[in-house]
């Protein structure tokens, strides 16, 4: 399997977005260079197993989330990424999101 550094890079930048930190601040967090960080969110390098373990635990995120999009879709690989989205939400906010997917499905056998 080929590694698609370039969107792990990507998934990296909106999670560390995501939590309102700066490259350098998470660069610090995980004891890397922050030239590092930006080489890597740029997809330029990539990075040891201990790294990536690193960084997602401090994005609150698996190691699989971020490489989600470099491994073949299924069902399961789907489900842990809808976990990894509803993980940290507010209730209110997975029952808003439930409700969206339930009238999507409908609208789809409609058609």
């Amino acid at each position: 399997m080929t590694i698609d550094y370039t969107r792990l890079g990507e998934r990296i930048r909106e999670e560390r977005q995501h939590l309102r930190l700066t490259q350098a601040q998470l660069a610090e967090e995980v004891d890397i260079s922050d030239t590092y960080m930006g080489a890597i969110e740029r997809g330029e390098r990539g990075m040891s197993l201990d790294t990536l373990v690193a960084l997602a635990s401090r994005l609150g995120v698996t190691v699989d989330y971020l490489l989600s999009d470099s491994v073949p879709e299924t069902d399961m690989n789907i489900l842990e990424q809808f976990k990894q989205i509803m993980d940290g939400q507010p209730l209110e906010r997975k029952q808003m999101a439930i409700n969206v997917l339930r009238a999507v499905f409908a609208y789809f056998e409609d058609k």
